[in-house]
Order: structure tokens, then C-alpha cells, then sequence
């Protein structure tokens, strides 16, 4: 991967995720070029990003083997997309959540740049047949979902468009990889993709027990944070089943199956989010963490500088 270090990668999109990536393809030695359809966008997100990086190297948590001003050096900010495409080999997708947006700025980016060049979305949800369906060569796009905030949290997941060709995938994996991400990939495209429907379970399975009565919101978030959280920052679940019956996995299904299957069967329907359960929800947890944005802003940082140091604790 180290030929790609001599290439441009742009990023669409200076928001939360359009910066957090700039930062992580820097952090890998590459050169970035950040653009904003909104005038003045990009330079405020040049500005914050400088900041970042001066309280990351502060924090000895800076990525990669250059320093922040090093890193800094290869930024750039644009408010003219096609200056911002010049020269790309990757383009990389962060606009807000919605697919008419999404599919404008691939309509758009297609005709600035050459057929070589990998288009990828930020998207946590759209499926990949949809974001690109205005996209002419479908076999260069992938979506690559960080999870938030991706410079401390390094997993991603690499969703082909049924039209994806392999070797796309294998750039996109080698270039997540170089930079410090931990990249997975899905052989198929699905909604949620792979994080999403996990975590949605757990979530569902959650609002149920408290819906029910069973826990409270403090007691349930306990349940993840002290009990199955600790092993999964380092452990998956399937791992985690082999590792705990005396003869792996073979034996963990003889011994438990019959009882997963029961509790399963338990399990309600899917939680319609609304109405009194939602309301007793809410008042739980802002009972817990006032919705003001101070104590939001608060707890974000904290959950921050805890996620920085356990993936120092992961090296």
C-alpha cells in the first residue's frame, strides 16, 4: 500500500464524519483534499481538525508515525468539487443520512473523475444498490460505514454493490487497513449490514426488558457496560461461545442450544419506539443524563477519552 501514499484521497462532506476520516486517512500518511458545497465549510473543518490534532498529540493519543503538524501539512480545503476530485484515487462520502443527497454527490462526483477511481459512502444504513444507482460504473462503488467517532473506534464495514468488482474490495480492505481501521467485510449487500442489525437487537431486547418491567434503564445499561461490553471490546460473540465450554464450540451447542432456543422463543415483537414506553424511557435515562446539551456534551467527551484509552489498552 505504500504506492498509494504518493495518491490523493477527497473527502465529500465536512461534518463530524467527513473530518474523522480526513484525520484517520492522515494519520496514515496520505494527502487530503476535504470539500463542503457550503462556502467557508471546509476551512472551518481545516480549523478544527488543527486542534484536534494539537490536544491528540498533547494526549499522546496522535495516530500514525508522522506528527500532527506533519499531518496537518496534508490537508487541503475545497469549496470547488472538481479541484477537490484532482487527482483522487479514492473518493470518500460523508454527507448527512439522506439518499437523494447521497445520490446527487456520486451523480456529480462521476463526471469529475476518471473510471479508476473507487467511490465509496459513508452510509450507516442505504444500501449500497440504492446510494449508487445513479452511478454509470457500479463496479468501482463500496460502502465503507465507520462506526462513530471512527479515529478512536476502528472498525469498518466494506458493503459491495452487487456489481462491485473484487479487486475493488481488496483496495478498499488494504487502504482501511494501512491507515489503522479494522476493516470487515460482507459478502453481500443487507439492511443494517452487519453492525447495525446486531446492534438493533441488543437495543430490542433492551426497550423490552424495560418496557416490561422486568430492569430499569440504569440497570440495563449496567448489564452491557459491566457484563457483556467488557468481554465484547475484545472478544465476539462467537468466539466468546467457543472459549466458554471446556471443549469449544462443538460442546458449547450440546450444552446451551436446547436453552438458547427456549429463551429465544421468548423474545416479543419488534418495539414500535413511541407512545408511554418511550416517554418512561426518556425519563429514565435524562433522570440519569439531563438531555441539556452541557451534560450531553459531557458525557460525549467522556465516552471519548474512556474509547482512547481502551484502544491504547487494545494495541
Amino acid at each position: 500500500m505504500s504506492s498509494l501514499k504518493e495518491k490523493i484521497i477527497t473527502v465529500v462532506g465536512s461534518g463530524l464524519i467527513g473530518r474523522s476520516w480526513a484525520m484517520v486517512f492522515l494519520s496514515g500518511g496520505y494527502k487530503v483534499k476535504i470539500y463542503d458545497n457550503v462556502p467557508g465549510q471546509a476551512s472551518g473543518a481545516i480549523t478544527e481538525i488543527s486542534k484536534q490534532f494539537e490536544e491528540l498529540q498533547q494526549a499522546k493519543m496522535l495516530r500514525g508515525n508522522l506528527t500532527a503538524a506533519e499531518q496537518f501539512s496534508l490537508l487541503s480545503s475545497h469549496d470547488d468539487l472538481q479541484q477537490a476530485l484532482e487527482g483522487a484515487f479514492f473518493v470518500q462520502e460523508c454527507v448527512f443520512e439522506n439518499l437523494e443527497a447521497k445520490q446527487t454527490v456520486f451523480g456529480e462526483v462521476e463526471k469529475l473523475v476518471t473510471e479508476n477511481v473507487i467511490l465509496s459512502s459513508s452510509s450507516s444504513c442505504l444500501m449500497p444498490s440504492n446510494v449508487f444507482s445513479r452511478v454509470q460504473n457500479r463496479t468501482r462503488c463500496i460502502i465503507s460505514h465507520p462506526v462513530n467517532p471512527p479515529y478512536y473506534v476502528r472498525l469498518v464495514e466494506l458493503v459491495p454493490h452487487p456489481e462491485t468488482l473484487p479487486a475493488v474490495m481488496d483496495v478498499a480492505y488494504s487502504l482501511m487497513t494501512d491507515v489503522g481501521q479494522a476493516p470487515v467485510r460482507l459478502r453481500k449487500e443487507i439492511d443494517g449490514f452487519a453492525l447495525n442489525r446486531v446492534q438493533y437487537a441488543i437495543i430490542a431486547e433492551s426497550w423490552r426488558l424495560v418496557q416490561e418491567g422486568v430492569i430499569s434503564v440504569k440497570d440495563i445499561d449496567l448489564v452491557m457496560s459491566e457484563g457483556l461490553g467488557m468481554r465484547y471490546a475484545f472478544l465476539g460473540p462467537i468466539e466468546t461461545m467457543h472459549l466458554n465450554a471446556p471443549e469449544g464450540m462443538e460442546d458449547y451447542l450440546q450444552r446451551y442450544s436446547e436453552g438458547m432456543k427456549r429463551v429465544l422463543s421468548t423474545f416479543g415483537p419488534v418495539p414500535d419506539f413511541s407512545g408511554e414506553a418511550a416517554a418512561r424511557i426518556i425519563k429514565e435515562i435524562c433522570e440519569l443524563i439531563p438531555a441539556e446539551q452541557e451534560h450531553l456534551t459531557a458525557r460525549r467527551e467522556r465516552r471519548d477519552q474512556l474509547l482512547m484509552e481502551l484502544a491504547k489498552l487494545k494495541k
